[in-house]
């Protein structure tokens, strides 16, 4: 039987269903957007933040960390921009995760209790682990190559929904 868990959750509730930050969100929207647009095309920032429909402050902070990271390319001056790099498909998105900063909440307890672990295992602690152990393994063995093939025609508009 499928439940709706929609309607048992409000509006304040929501972030049950967050499982990266927007931080993450908006890092692959635009490794993606990047990918979509050509390997040798470089793409100005406010383009990529009005096509992505972000705030464009926060995804120079998020695309300059990528960039620092190697994951893209960055080149400033009047035909500068952010591009992909050689490395760029291969990149899997545990490093993205890394580079965002939720690899943190793999190690933390689903109850926020703060003595939870392997020894002292809270209720949960090991259906958590199994989970974790699936994302990572999806996380590890997923790259940006993967999930831009097949793309469809519609595709940035996809990712663009926010």
């Amino acid at each position: 039987m499928l439940i709706n868990i929609s309607s048992y959750v409000t509006e304040a509730d929501s972030f049950v269903f967050m499982v990266f930050s927007k931080t993450f969100g908006y890092a692959i929207r635009s490794i993606l957007f990047l990918a979509a647009s050509g390997e040798d095309k470089r793409i100005q920032l406010t383009e990529v933040a009005a096509k992505l429909k972000v705030p464009r402050h926060f995804l120079a902070k998020v695309m300059k960390k990528l960039a620092s990271e190697g994951v893209i390319g960055s080149q400033k001056g009047p035909n500068g921009g952010f591009s992909c790099t050689d490395g760029t498909l291969k990149t899997n998105l545990f490093k993205i995760v890394t580079i965002t900063g939720d690899a943190a909440h793999f190690d933390s307890c689903v109850l926020r209790l703060k003595k939870c672990n392997a020894q002292n295992p809270c209720p949960l602690h090991n259906e958590a682990q199994a989970l974790r152990h699936q994302w990572l393994d999806l996380l590890c063995n997923t790259s940006i190559s993967d999930l831009i093939k097949g793309q469809q025609p519609d595709f940035i508009r996809s990712i663009a929904v926010a």
